[in-house]
């Protein structure tokens, strides 16, 4: 292991290998430290990704093997079994399998010339005059090293530890949720297409459960849940649920794999001297969805070039890093706004709400105008370019007169 680094990034998930990626590019020293033997295990997500938005990144087409499957669209079911479906022309999403997508971008940083240290958990930050962070404490096995950096970028995960640490606010943990994911075979009679979603608090209370087809009678299920023991309501879900339990009843589970979520939106400071945080770590996810790959890797690109220039200028000060947060702020401020408001309008709504809401969508034809944007990523703007529409005025408009009524 490097004992000095010009930048030490902690995590080697997707956020941690595309921000070390565009930084070596520009012919810095980078080191990640990745607590686990093996990049990409444990798998931490399903994996679902909106397709221009990897193209946004210049990620797509990916190598053969990664994605597992590509989607027209998404079918909703309501708690009583009503349904909305959105279909579209080209496939608009894809699943990915993420630990071929995790190598595949630790190999592109590699390649940039960066170097892994694998099995080495970053246990502390090493602090100087004014709590300014000049590197980390690392454990590999037995051995605990202290690894001197000019930056250190957290891409740790929800766990928060560093953010702790470096005595900034954490994620808001009303707003952190239980996840969980398994990969099944057998699932019978699923439109190979269709990603589809289900509604409902006795099926996942707060949030909503999933199954994105594989191919070949393979697929991925998964929810995320405010309270209760996940394994449990996916249990319900496969066995109880109307519609779901006749596509799995008959699955085996191959493997299974708990997972937190964040939904509060980003953390109010992402940066100190010396120091950066970025993807589920800032909480730069989607409150309505929980997927945080595609803006988590924008927000990498504004790290590395700041990063780069606080080195060009030898200026590590908090007032030069926050220009990081100020980008991804000009770049998602408005987004994620607007994601927490919706997450917000639908975790108000009740079981009959929601059955109403769906009923209300389906009979306005709501599906035709959402059909006629791909965008799935940064919602607050295509929700935008879609309020023209008098289908999605009405759809908003009805949604917010049930938030409204929940709290008044």
């Amino acid at each position: 292991m490097k004992t000095v680094s010009d930048v030490i990034v902690v995590g080697g998930g997707p956020a941690g290998s595309f921000t070390a990626m565009n930084i070596a590019r520009q012919g810095v020293s980078v080191t990640v430290l990745e607590e686990h033997k093996e990049i990409g295990v444990p798998s931490h997500c399903a994996g679902h990704l909106s397709i221009d938005g990897l193209k946004r990144l210049g990620m797509y087409p990916l190598p053969a093997g990664i994605v597992e499957n590509t989607f027209h669209g998404a079918r909703f079911h309501s708690p009583s079994g009503k349904i909305l479906s959105v279909h579209f022309p080209s496939p608009v999403t894809c699943a990915v399998n993420r630990e071929l997508f995790d190598k595949h971008l630790a190999g592109l940083a590699k390649a940039a010339g960066v170097d892994y240290c694998l099995g080495s958990r970053v246990e502390s930050l090493m602090l100087g005059d004014g709590g300014a962070v000049k590197g980390v404490v690392a454990r590999r096995e037995d051995n605990v090293e202290r690894v001197s950096a000019k930056i250190v970028v957290d891409a740790e995960g929800v766990s928060s530890r560093l953010v702790m640490q470096a005595g900034l606010p954490t994620l808001d943990r009303c707003w952190l949720f239980s996840g969980v994911e398994a990969e099944v075979e057998n699932v019978k009679d699923i439109e190979q297409d269709t990603v589809e979603v289900f509604l409902g608090r006795d099926w996942a209370p707060g949030f909503f459960a999933w199954l994105i087809p594989k191919g070949e009678g393979y697929a991925k299920i998964g929810l995320g849940t405010r309270r209760g023991n996940p394994k449990e309501l996916l249990h319900r879900l496969m066995v109880k649920h109307p519609a779901a339990s006749k596509k799995l009843r008959n699955t085996r589970i191959l493997r299974t794999i708990y997972h937190p979520i964040t939904l509060g939106g980003p953390i109010p400071r992402t940066y100190s001297h010396g120091f950066m945080i970025m993807g589920d770590a800032a909480s730069h996810v989607k409150s309505t969805t929980g997927g945080g790959i595609v803006l988590g890797l924008t927000c990498t690109r504004f790290a590395a070039d700041v990063a780069v220039e606080a080195l060009q200028r030898s200026d590590f000060s908090a007032r030069f890093l926050s220009s990081y947060q100020r980008r991804c702020e000009e770049a998602l401020g408005f987004d994620v706004k607007v994601m927490l408001r919706l997450r917000k309008m639908l975790d108000a709504m009740s079981d009959r709400q929601m059955d109403n809401a769906i009923v209300f969508c389906s009979r306005i034809g709501l599906d035709k105008a959402l059909s006629s944007t791909k965008d799935i990523d940064f919602q607050g703007k295509s929700l935008s370019r879609l309020l023209p529409h008098p289908r999605v005025l009405a759809a908003l408009g009805y949604l917010f007169y049930i938030y409204l009524s929940a709290n008044p």
